[in-house]
This record gives structure tokens, sequence and C-alpha cells, in this order.
């Protein structure tokens, strides 16, 4: 069955994952996950929404066990293509039709990277949040990476270009039409507040911006993009990462833990 991320695969690496915000912002969410990934010496790992599998690639490049999955046929060709002669797994799935069965071990580490959670509705949301402690071993570990409805790059930019629905858009309890690479996406927005409400049987560990200097990729061709003005951002980003600033980033990431019920 096709997907609207089928259309856009061709072209993601060209306007995300090789821009230079593309790679800022993948590089502060590295920052982060590479502390879990240096935690243990081979995690299973189950990445959701890996897109054309630069996260999987640098997972399995730390010597872990990479099952990597998206709704996508087409990202799922481009991962294969890209990394032919690696042990990394590449499987197309949809993150709605997992259930607590659908794997036969559970996996150390589940990541999801820029925002493939909000290709999910609010129930949607709570529903794999229920089904997510089942999927991790013990001591298993969930991230993911998610953009919050606060964001302020977006109310600016817009708000200066006197686009007033476009600036606020994201602070939306419904569904927005998101353009994804000239495909319009279903497309909701959660904070970190929404995270936390939603999961069970998991402890938050960790909340960190993602790009609040750092602005969305649409920018990447203004001046804001100039290699200068980007270098002075990813350091203000570097220093500025305190938790609470986290709903008002282009994305945010969240670490959760397993709880672990005592007897």
């Amino acid at each position: 069955m096709s997907h609207d991320f089928d259309i856009a695969a061709a072209s993601y690496d060209d306007v995300f994952t090789n821009s230079k915000i593309g790679k800022a912002q993948r590089d502060q969410v590295h920052r982060y996950l590479d502390k879990v990934l240096a935690s243990e010496n081979s995690m299973r790992i189950l990445e959701l929404n890996a897109g054309t599998g630069e996260d999987a690639y640098h997972m399995s490049s730390s010597g872990h066990q990479v099952l990597a999955t998206d709704i996508s046929k087409e990202m799922i060709v481009i991962c294969k293509k890209k990394y032919p002669n690696t042990k990394i797994v590449f499987q197309q799935l949809d993150i709605s039709s997992i259930t607590r069965n659908t794997f036969d071990q559970p996996f150390d580490l589940v990541f999801s990277n820029f925002g493939g959670f909000n290709c999910l509705s609010k129930e949607a949301l709570t529903s794999f949040f229920k089904t997510a402690p089942h999927l991790l071993s013990e001591k298993g570990k969930l991230i993911c990476v998610v953009m919050p409805k606060c964001t302020l790059w977006e109310r600016i930019y817009f708000t200066l270009k006197g686009d007033r629905k476009k600036a606020m858009r994201r602070n939306s309890g419904s569904c927005i039409l998101a353009n994804v690479d000239g495909v319009v996406v279903k497309t909701w927005y959660f904070n970190p507040s929404d995270i936390i409400n939603s999961k069970i049987n998991l402890s938050v560990s960790k909340v960190k911006p993602i790009g609040l200097w750092v602005p969305p990729s649409y920018l990447e061709h203004s001046f804001i993009g100039r290699k200068s003005i980007l270098s002075i951002l990813r350091l203000l980003d570097y220093l500025c990462n305190w938790s609470f600033l986290s709903k008002y980033a282009d994305h945010y990431y969240i670490e959760l833990e397993k709880i672990v019920k005592t007897k």
C-alpha cells in the first residue's frame, strides 16, 4: 500500500538529512542519544519512522543490533540502497499496527527521531504508550524526538510575514495538514506534558530542546542558514538546553524508562 511519505522519500535527504539545519539538529539529538548507546555494549534497538536510515546507521556503527522500520515502502527501499553492507534489518511497518505481541523479543531501546510521533493522533499516541512497556526489556528506554506546540521560530517567522494562522498552527488540539517536501501530511503537535500524561509504566528521565535557536529546516535557504550565523545558533543551542525551554523549540528530545515493578 502506498503512503504519502513514499512521494517525499526521493528528496528527503536533499531537503533535510544533508541540509545544514538538518545536520545541526541531528547532532543535537545524537549528543543525548550517544550517552544511552554508550551505556551498554550491544543493545537490541527498534527504530520507528526510520526515514532514510541515517540514525539506524549511526546506532549500528556503535555496535548495536538495529531493526529500522518505517511506514513508507520507498523510505525502506532507499535505506537498503544507502546501507547495503550493514547488519541493520530494514522493515516496512506501520507504528499503529504494533501490539505487545508483534515482536518475539523485547528491545533495550525504542527510538523515533524528528516528528514520527507527530503523525499519530492523540488517541493513537496514548494507545502506543500503553503498548510501549511491553516492547521494552527490564531496563529498556523509549526515546522520541517530537514537535511541540509553542515553537518560537515558527511564531516569529510567520507573524513577520503577516500570516497569523500559520504562526499559531501548532497550538491546536486537532490535526493540521503540514507540507512535508511537497506532500500534505496529517500532523498533530504535542508538548512534553502531553507525552508525560500519555505514558503508562514509563518514567521521564530527560527532556531537552532540539532546535531552540537553530531554526526549522524551511529556513535553510534564508540568511539564517548561512554557515557563520548557523555556527552561532548551534553554540546557543548547546548552551541553552534547559528542559523548560523544550516546548518552545522546533523539536524536543524526551527519554523515558520502563518502570520495574517491585514484588
